[in-house]
Parts: structure tokens; sequence; C-alpha cells
């Protein structure tokens, strides 16, 4: 370690095919460290082992920190519907971090300050939960609907519904003075 107990930099071996316009935030080796690969946090998202793409800080419904593990829930694109994207959890990914550095408070900062709306509603048949997502490099935000799992979600009543509420909560949350 440095001087003022920095971390030593991230192996160029082990360096995601970052942006032109993206850094390395903070890093940390899965597992062992015996070639088990790094979770790299940058200002555009999160890089993990096995993936050869970055997963937007706005693509991450939830990221959990155990104290030794980082457990991370992408979300999965099921339908584009007018002004907003349906989305559902994929898989849980878990990941052992036996010295995570700042990555657990980067991550978590990063994927809380990408919200910029979230209200659980009831729909037809269920429940769902808008959300707007600050996307960085782009202008506005990124609206999408997760259903609570059982809900009808390509039922007409819960479309229209659904249709309702996400343009009452853009509305909302729009620039008063545009």
């Amino acid at each position: 370690m440095g001087l003022f107990n920095r971390r030593p930099k991230l192996p160029p071996a082990a360096r995601p095919p970052l942006a032109d316009d993206e850094r390395v935030l903070a890093w940390a080796a899965v597992g062992n460290g015996e070639g088990d690969g790094v979770v790299v946090a940058s200002n555009l998202g999160l890089w993990l082992p096995g993936r050869g793409h970055r997963l937007g800080w706005h693509d991450i419904l939830k990221a959990v920190w155990s104290g030794r593990e980082l457990t991370v829930t992408p979300a999965e694109r099921v339908a584009e519907r007018d002004g907003y994207l349906v989305v559902a959890d994929c898989p849980t990914e878990t990941y052992l971090l036996l010295d995570p550095g700042e990555l657990p408070h980067q991550v978590r900062a990063r994927v809380t300050r990408s919200v910029a709306y979230t209200q659980q509603h009831p729909v037809p048949g269920g429940a769902g939960r808008v959300a707007a997502r600050r996307v960085p490099g782009v202008d506005g935000l990124a609206w999408t609907v997760r259903y609570d799992p059982g809900t009808p979600a390509d039922d007409e009543p819960v479309v229209a519904e659904t249709d309702r509420l996400v343009a009452a909560a853009r509305a909302a949350t729009a620039p008063a003075n545009l």
C-alpha cells in the first residue's frame, strides 16, 4: 500500500475495455484472487467477471453488500412500451470480495444516485413498481416498470393502467419551466 493506504492500481490484465469517457472508481478481486476475476466500478457502470460488457448503473435493480459478498440483481428487458420499458429480475449474481475496499460504497452510491423516482402501485390483478433512472451521458430519465410476480403484465387493463401511471409520474417529475 502507498503512503496514504491507497489501494494498488488495477492490474492491466484485469482492466475491462473501458469507453473513452469511462474511468475506474473502485475494484476488488473476486474469491481467492487466483484468476477468479475482478469486479470493477466505473463512472458508467459495473463490470462483473464473466460478462463481456458493462452493466449500467440504471440496469441494476438491486445491489446488496453482506460484509463479504456483493449480490447484484440486473434488470432484464421484457417489453418496450410507449415511453417506458417493462423489466424483470435477472438471476442474482453473488461475488465473494475478500478485500472490497471502496467497491461496496461506490456500488451503493451509484445505484442509489441513478434512481430519480420510484413508486409501487396497484394494477388490476397485482402491482408494479414505476421507476425513473438517470443514465450516464443521456439527457432525461429512463422509465421502467417492474411487475410483482403473478401480475398479468400483458392483460389490456394492466397495460392501460400502467400507461396511465407512467404518464402521471412523468408529468409529476417534469421540470415546471419547460
